[in-house]
């Protein structure tokens, strides 16, 4: 399922950057974009183990670049890259219980917008997103138009990637039970690590293998 995992995300990073106008490149090692990726996108994401640093090669790898070394397996520290952090793959089978508060769909670019602004992530999420079939961006409103929580899915056919999840003033518990819901009847994939890694595994998500994020 790891395999399915690291797909899926490189495939969501690559419709963000072409959201952008960088369209990425794939092969059998990696997905990478040559130019410079929007802020909190990697500019690589390894595909399978034991890519070396030749990937590198690939990227604009001055200060500012970073992978996502998937499997973990990279060392990138002789070129002046250090690990930003590591997390976990996940993933959570269909059935159990997929009953939870709605999350709402994001339908609008005025919609995005303030979705966005409580994301944190602001202009990363432009409105090119909200035509995407593949994608669904949902929130948690509190009944005064404003969203304390949210999350981005992303159908990647075999898997649904859950990637994005906040919580602002809202219960995070409550938007990752609305991420189990949107998601009933398919395989749930994406990462996390700390306390919403602790979440996930008490919504039925499990841990399938380690990743890690270099960044110069």
């Amino acid at each position: 399922m790891i395999d399915s995992a690291v797909r899926d995300n490189a495939a969501w990073c690559d419709l963000v950057c072409r959201s952008h106008g960088q369209p990425g490149s794939v092969d059998a090692d990696a997905w990478s974009v040559p130019r410079r990726s929007p802020p909190w996108y990697p500019d690589a994401v390894t595909l399978r183990p034991g890519v070396g640093a030749e990937l590198l090669g690939r990227i604009d790898a001055g200060p500012g670049a970073s992978v996502k070394d998937s499997y973990a397996d990279l060392d990138l520290a002789e070129d002046g890259f250090r690990v930003l952090f590591d997390a976990e793959w996940i993933h959570r089978p269909p059935g159990g219980a997929d009953t939870g508060p709605g999350l709402v769909a994001i339908t609008t670019a005025e919609e995005l917008t303030a979705w966005a602004e409580a994301h944190g992530g602001g202009p990363v999420f432009r409105p090119a997103l909200l035509a995407e079939p593949r994608v669904r961006i949902l929130g948690l409103p509190d009944g005064n138009g404003w969203w304390v929580g949210g999350a981005v899915l992303h159908d990647g056919g075999e898997v649904v990637g859950v990637s994005n999840v906040f919580a602002r003033g809202g219960s995070p518990e409550r938007v990752w039970a609305g991420v189990c819901a949107a998601g009933a009847g398919r395989h749930l994939v994406g990462y996390e690590q700390g306390t919403d890694l602790t979440i996930a595994r008490r919504c039925g998500f499990r841990a399938v293998g380690p990743l890690r994020v270099w960044g110069r």
